[in-house]
């Protein structure tokens, strides 16, 4: 849509709102409508590259408070020469263009004949005098439109990548499930002096227990799955059962370890130093109470 077209187009329908939109209503449908088809998010699509060029263009020009005056004259002009062209035959619309033809050449003429200041502007060359300078000056809320835009689409990229990293990190506890072994006699019926309970009694207090099932052939053996990872870790790292008959524990498939992440420009190596020490605490903190469970059952 070049310039010169500009009044054959219903900018107000091209971004969805109503002739008496004020400003808030025409820069909220065009941020919706051109996010839709901004270049960055469709690089191979000419057509969406063209589209994002109108609906920018008509927020400029609707935007400004002289170029609307003169973009709704014309809008308004030409809804009222439509209706009256429905409202006549076809030996009247005629009769009409041909007087329409005679006016226009008599207007030629009287340029060609007057200095151009004293011939009255028709409506279109006022709107396109005000598309030309808008052109001219730029447009500062347009720019401010489309760094917003783009920074929105950059937040929308991270936050899509942020999702599909959670989902991929998302723990599948079914996936990695850990052994469990100690010491137990083929002909023990004790086994080694567990059970599944006691068992479930050491690995309960880590976090929820999705299943636990003893060897039923190898005495000293058992499998567990763990909901989290952190229960998972706190278990291969803390817990070693009753200390005449430690218990054993290894993962069966081992998670892939993920990459330690290192400061970004919004966050400090300081920030980043503080967050590992937190942690740490965090760390010292369960072992401590973890211990301090594991004795108060011995003293029961």
């Amino acid at each position: 849509m070049s310039s010169r077209k500009y009044s054959d187009v219903n900018l107000y329908d091209l971004l969805g709102v109503s002739i008496e939109a004020d400003q808030t209503e025409i820069r909220k449908a065009y941020r919706k409508r051109a996010l839709v088809c901004h270049p960055d998010k469709n690089p191979d699509n000419p057509k969406a590259a063209e589209r994002f060029h109108e609906l920018s263009k008509a927020l400029e020009i609707l935007s400004d408070a002289s170029a609307r005056a003169a973009y709704d004259k014309v809008l308004k002009a030409k809804k009222a020469a439509e209706l009256r062209t429905k409202q006549l035959d076809s030996k009247r619309q005629k009769l009409k263009e041909e007087l329409e033809e005679r006016e226009r050449a008599a207007l030629n003429k009287l340029h060609s004949a007057q200095p151009y200041s004293t011939v009255r502007k028709s409506d279109e060359e006022v709107l396109q005098e005000q598309i030309e300078r808008l052109r001219r000056e730029g447009s500062k809320l347009l720019e401010e439109e489309h760094q917003a835009m783009r920074e929105q689409l950059q937040r929308n990229y991270k936050e899509q990548q942020q999702q599909q990293q959670q989902e991929k990190d998302k723990f599948d506890s079914a996936q990695h499930r850990i052994k469990i072994k100690w010491k137990a006699e083929k002909n023990d019926e004790s086994n080694g002096g567990y059970t599944e309970e006691q068992l479930m009694k050491y690995l309960k207090k880590y976090g929820e227990v999705v299943a636990l099932v003893m060897n039923p052939k190898i005495r000293g053996r058992a499998m567990v799955e763990l909901k989290t990872r952190e229960a998972c870790d706190m278990v291969l790292s803390y817990e070693h059962g009753d200390p005449a008959n430690p218990l054993h524990f290894q993962w069966v498939t081992p998670p892939v370890e993920k990459q330690r992440t290192v400061p970004t420009n919004n966050a400090t190596a300081h920030d980043y130093e503080d967050l590992v020490m937190r942690k740490l605490r965090q760390a010292a903190e369960r072992k401590r109470l973890i211990e301090q469970m594991m004795k108060e059952e011995a003293d029961n």
